[in-house]
């Protein structure tokens, strides 16, 4: 099964050689998409070096929103399993061997195993899990791969999400009865943001996507467990991030545009 893997990529100077040194050594079928959303940096001059040494990477420039640029990697991909990670990123060398393995065994979408690297303060913070249909489709989408036909069948990512549009595309594919499986030995290392303002922007339009993801499908509160949520560490760096991300919560619903789904825009 050929994997193509898709990365969306904006102004990535600094990180962009560490994931494509990450991805030559994968295990082959596979090619790698690499789709710049316009980056205003050196990061397009640094893929095209790769892009002349290896037959398999291939470059596009298409600007727009995370669900624009992917979607039209996906649709340059070749390959029956399409794998998506970040440009902030590095793959262990059996990544993809490993996401090959968990398809093979009869599964639709396998996601794995998230390492965050950085400040440690910032590594242990958990994700918030939301579940449905009995999946947890919290998973972000720096580790996720779709057989080909089940993108084509739920429309690939939603372009109208600002962040979340990886939760809301898991909660389409899983709605439509496609089974999705974790693997933790399918591991991608990913940056945590190197400074404070970017993790708290992180955090807010986090906040930012829940509440378009309940604009599009409806009160999700029922669909969070409030046990694992109460047993997660709660230092004040989880407490900070909590607070940014209803920040970004509150300030969509009031002030957002919600014009494709639920009330007129304000």
């Amino acid at each position: 099964m050929k994997v193509s893997v898709v990365l969306n990529i904006m102004n990535e100077e600094r990180n962009i050689a560490d994931l494509l040194d990450s991805l030559i050594v994968q295990e082959q079928p596979m090619e790698v998409v690499v789709v710049d959303a316009a980056s205003r940096d050196r990061t397009r001059e640094i893929v095209e070096r790769y892009v002349k040494r290896h037959d398999f990477i291939r470059l596009f420039v298409k600007p727009g929103t995370r669900g624009e640029s992917t979607n039209f990697g996906i649709e340059m991909a070749e390959g029956d399993l399409i794998a998506f990670t970040g440009g902030d990123c590095i793959a262990n060398p059996f990544w993809i061997k490993e996401m090959r393995k968990t398809i093979a065994q009869g599964d639709d979408i396998v996601a794995g195993k998230v390492i965050n690297i950085g400040l440690r303060a910032w590594e242990e913070l958990e994700r918030v899990e939301l579940f449905h249909r009995g999946y947890d489709i919290s998973f972000p989408s720096c580790n996720m791969a779709f057989r080909r036909e089940v993108l084509e069948e739920v429309g690939g990512f939603d372009t109208w999400f600002i962040t979340a549009e990886d939760i809301d595309l898991n909660f389409r594919a899983v709605e439509a009865g496609h089974t999705l499986a974790y693997n933790p030995n399918s591991i991608i290392y990913h940056r945590t943001r190197g400074t404070i303002y970017g993790f708290f922007r992180q955090a807010f339009w986090n906040g930012v996507g829940r509440k378009q993801l309940t604009l599009k499908h409806g009160r999700l509160w029922t669909k969070y467990d409030p046990l694992k949520m109460f047993r997660q560490r709660m230092n004040i760096w989880a407490l900070l991030r909590l607070g940014c991300a209803m920040a970004g919560y509150m300030g969509f619903k009031m002030f957002g545009d919600r014009g494709k789904y639920g009330r007129k825009r304000p």
